[in-house]
């Protein structure tokens, strides 16, 4: 009887931290199985499944003492992908395989009882930190062996039962790693089935989601039902920049934390669009549950959140966005772990202007009360407002619009559009992460410099609209972004009046106006 290790990895949030699994064999003492090392219940009761596994794929148990070690102790560790590295330890410790300590082997997998391999969470991440720890070789389920192929650097075997483990290890089982052609994917997933051109009419709502992929500012669509504002935000995306293989794998990693990554799709090579429902819990928006997982916002990380009936949502659910709106993170505490959410999202929220939704409308009437109107508009926090940069009144398309032959403008232009100015911003900030929409307040002092003019303008808007401080720099963010759409260096005066006028529905709908 001998000692055996080999690595895997227990998932902290959408990270994957290495655990080395040691098993001890004695060749003497009563028949027992012991496994030590902060293993959770989902662990604890693998040791049965496993001892199945091994006997129905044609291995014996040890009828003697066993030891089976999960470390580093004070890690917890649940998850049911402990099981293949176990059971391949296991092997090890009794002679029925060759010891495969220190060549580089790491391992992740369920069992089922008759020695099948079963899919994990996580792959992905877990393809990563082997990469980064220096292992050569990775054993994983081979439903999860495209989303783990493609980390570079690292050879991914596919196998799909503890059967073919061993025989990838000792030589007898011919497989191949997993490849994929991530460029090939990339190409494949880039492409955008909708398209900005489908929208008829709307060409101030186009500019202003113009304006907000260009600069990656917030936006929220008001208007009547069948304005189009979800058709608008769903095409969103496709004048966004196409995702950098850094994005998609951090992208990816979230999905593949939930067991949400497919073996078709390996990797997320679109900027993701998620809507969830109006009826979501706080829980399911920004995440939450005994063991942390990612919400709606982490899933729409790199993408677009769209909020649709927004004043419908529970305010206390609209209230912790605030926090990743701000850092573009998630902190979830619980009493034995504080776990982080990357949640860069683009917000597009959109509601209607009363709870009928028909208020100004040029051929409904609105039988709302005034009182109605306000509690309806009210559920929405002024501070959660100033964090959304554009304000848009989306009317009805004229039937002549409607039904006219003349084609809008298309997302390939827009796309064109908002790619040159981020170019700009690339080049003014110096990277590509920071974008005029996350500016902070020296940024704001130093790129937003205004003429006379625009002092003037900005301290009128401010007073008449009455802006929060925090609204006020969102104007010049914005003014900024307009700026390198237009090519220009400076923000001039008629930049700053096109910024003013995508908040001005502050005073119009949130009572601002005395």
């Amino acid at each position: 009887m001998a000692l055996a290790k080999l690595t895997t990895f227990a998932m902290v949030g959408i990270d994957a931290v290495p655990v080395e699994v040691e098993v001890d064999a004695a060749s003497t003492g009563q028949a027992l199985t012991i496994l030590v090392g902060l293993a959770e219940a989902s662990v604890r009761e693998s040791l049965h499944r496993i001892e199945r596994a091994l006997l129905n794929s044609g291995y014996y148990r040890p009828t003697n003492r066993m030891v089976i070690n999960l470390a580093p102790a004070d890690l917890r560790k649940d998850a049911a992908a402990f099981d293949l590295p176990i059971a391949l330890g296991m092997l090890a410790a009794t002679h029925q395989l060759p010891n495969q300590d220190g060549d580089g082997l790491a391992a992740a997998g369920e069992l089922a009882l008759d020695g099948s391999l079963r899919p994990i969470k996580g792959a992905l991440s877990m393809a990563m930190s082997a990469a980064a720890r220096g292992c050569t070789k990775l054993l994983v389920p081979a439903e999860n062996a495209n989303e783990a192929a493609v980390v570079e650097n690292l050879a991914v075997y596919p196998v799909a039962s503890l059967a073919e483990a061993v025989g990838v290890l000792t030589g007898s089982f011919d497989r191949e790693p997993a490849y994929v052609d991530v460029s090939s994917l990339f190409a494949e997933r880039r492409i955008h089935t909708l398209d900005f051109a489908d929208v008829k009419g709307q060409e101030t709502a186009k500019r202003a989601l113009l304006i907000a992929a260009a600069g990656r500012h917030n936006a929220l669509l008001i208007g009547s039902p069948g304005t189009g504002k979800t058709m608008l935000a769903k095409r969103l995306p496709t004048i966004m920049p196409t995702l950098s293989l850094a994005e998609s794998l951090e992208t990816t990693r979230i999905y593949s934390a939930i067991g949400k990554v497919s073996s078709e799709q390996p990797l997320h090579a679109a900027r993701p669009f998620r809507a969830p429902h109006h009826t979501s819990s706080e829980a399911g928006l920004i995440g939450g549950g005994t063991i942390p997982q990612p919400g709606e916002v982490s899933l729409a990380h790199h993408g677009v959140l769209f909020l649709d009936e927004f004043p419908e949502f529970s305010r206390r659910t609209l209230e912790v966005l605030r926090q990743p709106l701000e850092d573009g993170m998630v902190t979830i505490t619980r009493a034995s772990a504080k776990v982080t959410f990357p949640a860069d999202f683009l917000l597009v929220a959109a509601m209607n202007p009363c709870p009928c939704g028909y208020l100004n409308d040029p051929k409904k009437e609105c039988r709302c009360t005034p009182d109605a109107i306000e509690r309806y508009r009210g559920k929405i926090s002024g501070p959660l407002l100033d964090r959304i940069d554009i304000h848009l009144e989306v009317p009805a398309v004229p039937f002549e619009e409607l039904r006219g032959k003349a084609a809008g403008t298309g997302s390939a232009a827009m796309r064109d559009q908002a790619g040159a100015a981020r170019e700009r911003q690339k080049h003014r900030f110096g990277n590509s992460a920071t974008m005029n929409g996350r500016m902070d307040g020296k940024q704001i002092r130093e790129f937003c410099k205004l003429a006379p003019g625009g002092e003037a303008l900005l301290k009128q808007a401010v007073e008449a609209l009455g802006l929060s401080n925090r609204a006020h720099d969102r104007v010049l963010r914005v003014a900024r972004t307009i700026a390198d759409l237009d090519s220009s260096d400076a923000v001039e005066d008629r930049h700053l009046a096109e910024a003013v006028q995508l908040r001005s529905l502050d005073r119009k709908y949130w009572g601002r106006e005395k």
